[in-house]
């Protein structure tokens, strides 16, 4: 058996020892050909994200990934002989001849969508897209077809819109404008306007609100390497996020989205420029629809190309579409249970994925390994699967579990990025900008009524005179009347003439106030 087993190339992920041929590699080469991590509840899927994670970054690699049970905070701190599990992690390291194992921490940078556990991660409302809107939303063809015109307003308009009331107070106009509006994008109606703005409602309500706005999340900020040239593991709280798991899926897509279209082309590098992990990925595809799932495999099969390597955690590989799946070539399956007969039939459609091994039938290793063991198949020269082989997963270097929140608020204090997204900014966006059209435009309404507005002061006051007389005075009709709106008004005239109509009286401004400043009293 060799020395040591850490290697600058390859990620060294177990094997050795008796019943385990030879040492267990995932090539940094085709590290950005995806992977896939898969096992049932309790079998260590946490352990060897955890230990990936830190090789990734040893290389130099920066590593994004989500903290479901709060465990992987762990990997700022060393390990410790200290700890209870010190003797089986130093039996594991002997039996696999890994001598070079030692305990250490790992640059970490934590990041919270609330803003509580990490620094605060935002984005756009305009960065996310109508698409994935619709998705975190769960709206209907409908629903999302007036979402779309929205944005394709906002645009045309040249309002950005950063957060939730910006898209909140565009929908109010929408449907105050629906009938010139719908004549150049098609019927809006108010049923559906008031459907989309209840589903915002629950969304804020939910915490969503903290996700849109400003400084959003610069690309740049998780792909840093610390001063030994370790690359930065990125941890995103989502103990708490997971209780609104399409909020989740949603951002995670949005953010391999983002670096898809954000990174330049580098074919295949010598190593990655981010790792990817995607925890609870079953929560990506449930009830989704066909064109996110192929906006997913797009992704998936493309973005190897800008040295990102995307790998799905998940319980079953079943999970997964199989557009998708195929494009996971590098594997670490933990056991699977076959309690019922749908147990078993993706039991053996998971064995059927791997290049068998004359050495041992799949089917049943999965089957029987057990705890911090795994069936392993990495790529290998020229892109191929490896044969499967069973796997014993080496120890982690630094803290397996938690750490407390004290370490976590030094962490964070410590952190490069400090400050830089604590406080949120709230600049000129699409609801200032319509609260100043509409400001304007009732301000032009009043002064023009004034102007042409002599005769009917002294006819109030003569009427007022006779209230009680019933004889009194209409108003001569050689007064102008004003004139109707056109339906050939251009989007800016509706913008102007609907908030007029609004602002024109008291009980129009009432009305406004109502409508936007109720919703965002929170501002």
């Amino acid at each position: 058996m060799s020395e040591g087993r850490l290697r600058s190339d390859a990620v060294f992920v177990g094997g050795g020892g008796d019943g385990y041929v030879e040492p267990q590699y995932l090539s940094m080469g085709y590290a950005n050909r995806h992977g896939l991590v898969a096992g049932a509840t309790g079998t260590g899927k946490t352990v060897t994200l955890q230990i990936l994670a830190e090789q990734f970054s040893a290389a130099g690699v920066p590593v994004m990934l989500s903290d479901v049970k709060g465990d992987l905070s762990g990997l700022a701190r060393a390990g410790s002989p200290e700890f209870k599990l010190h003797g089986a992690f130093t039996s594991r390291a002997e039996t696999i001849g890994f001598t070079d194992y030692a305990y250490t921490d790992f640059p970490v940078t934590f990041w919270d969508i609330f803003g509580r556990q990490g620094h605060p991660v935002r984005c756009t409302i305009s960065e996310m897209g109508p698409l994935l809107l619709a998705r975190l939303m769960d709206l209907s063809e409908a629903q999302e077809g007036v979402l779309n015109i929205a944005f394709r307003i906002a645009d045309e308009q040249g309002m950005a819109l950063l957060d939730l009331k910006d898209l909140q107070s565009l929908l109010v106009w929408l449907g105050e404008n629906r009938s010139e509006v719908g004549l150049r994008y098609g019927n809006i109606a108010p049923a559906t306007v008031g459907a989309i703005q209840r589903r915002l409602l629950v969304l804020e309500n939910e915490g969503g609100a903290g996700l849109f706005g400003e400084p959003a999340l610069a690309l740049d900020d998780l792909m840093l390497t610390d001063d030994a040239g370790r690359g930065r593991i990125n941890i995103l709280a989502a103990d708490e996020l997971m209780q609104s798991p399409r909020l989740y899926a949603t951002f995670l897509l949005w953010l391999l989205s983002e670096l898809f279209e954000e990174l330049p082309e580098v074919g295949d590098p010598e190593k990655p420029m981010l790792v990817f992990f995607f925890d609870e990925a079953h929560l990506l595809f449930d009830d989704a629809p066909k064109a996110l799932v192929d906006k997913v495999e797009q992704v998936a099969r493309l973005i190897r190309s800008k040295g990102v390597g995307v790998y799905f955690v998940t319980q079953n590989p079943a999970d997964v579409p199989e557009d998708v799946l195929g494009q996971l070539g590098n594997r670490v399956q933990h056991a699977l249970r076959a309690f019922t007969a749908k147990d078993r039939r993706e039991l053996k459609q998971a064995a059927e994925t791997y290049r068998e091994n004359p050495a041992f039938d799949t089917e049943a290793a999965i089957r029987e390994v057990g705890v911090g063991e795994a069936v392993t198949s990495f790529l290998e020269a020229k892109g191929a699967p490896g044969i499967v082989q069973r796997t014993l997963i080496r120890p982690p270097s630094s803290q397996l579990g938690p750490l407390s929140e004290g370490e976590r608020a030094a962490v964070i204090a410590a952190s490069p990025l400090a400050g830089k997204y604590d406080t949120a900014v709230d600049r000129e966006s699409a609801y200032e900008v319509l609260q100043k059209r509409a400001e304007t435009a009732a301000k032009e309404a009043e002064e023009a009524e004034a102007r042409d507005d002599g005769g009917d002061t002294l006819l109030r006051e003569y009427n007022a005179g006779r209230r009680y007389s019933g004889t009194r005075v209409g108003r001569s009709t050689a007064t102008p009347t004003r004139k109707r709106s056109s339906r050939s008004d251009s989007v800016g005239e509706a913008f102007a003439k609907s908030f007029a109509r609004q602002f024109g009286t008291q009980a129009g401004r009432a009305v406004v106030r109502g409508v936007l400043g109720g919703l965002f009293r929170g501002r």
